[in-house]
């Protein structure tokens, strides 16, 4: 917060030039959380989320910024729309940066049936782009969430995956972990 509140551009410029893939794990966070902390425009951000996605190496990282950018929901449409450019990557992480952002900023009315729908249609071997965690779905609507899981195309590890992170939350009835456990494969 006190490199966003001073000069992070400055901080934020040198970051894209010098912090690559390969750097040490808290460079790379620091970046990202400075990106979610500055105050900037629209196309300032994204041009510096652009540089930053790519450097995503594991779910600490991603999950640590993506879950602190509060900025997504004050324009939500443009950063819905952005977050959909990562759906047809084949990287793991920027997979990942996609699923959780719109699971943590974005699982509303207006929006839930484009995220089950993109979680129905991923396809990845990368075991963190599959957690993604669908369970914030279930717990925010569960009849749609619970529909895509009696009909979904997610392979097998996946769908399991989801039913068991849905049935280990307090948020979640009894009868409704009884219910679900019925629909694993």
């Amino acid at each position: 917060q006190e490199i966003a509140k001073s000069d992070y551009r400055t901080y934020l410029e040198e970051a894209g030039e010098k912090i690559g893939a390969d750097s040490i794990h808290e460079e790379i966070m620091l970046q990202g959380l400075v990106i979610g902390c500055g105050k900037m425009g629209l196309t300032e951000r994204r041009k510096y989320l652009d540089e930053f996605v790519p450097k995503i190496g594991n779910w600490a990282v991603c999950d640590s910024c993506v879950t602190s950018y509060k900025f997504m929901r004050k324009d939500p449409d443009h950063w819905f729309d952005y977050l959909e450019t990562y759906r047809s990557s084949s990287e793991e992480f920027q997979l990942r940066f996609m699923i959780v952002a719109m699971m943590s900023h974005f699982v509303d009315e207006g929006h839930i049936d484009e995220i089950l729908k993109i979680c129905d249609g991923l396809h990845h071997d990368g075991y963190y782009a599959k957690m993604g965690a669908i369970q914030v779905c279930y717990i925010k609507f569960p009849e749609k969430t619970r529909r895509l899981l009696e009909n979904d195309h997610m392979d097998d590890f996946t769908h399991n995956k989801a039913i068991q992170k849905i049935r280990e939350s307090y948020r979640v009835s009894r009868e409704e972990k009884e219910e679900l456990a019925k629909l694993k494969r």
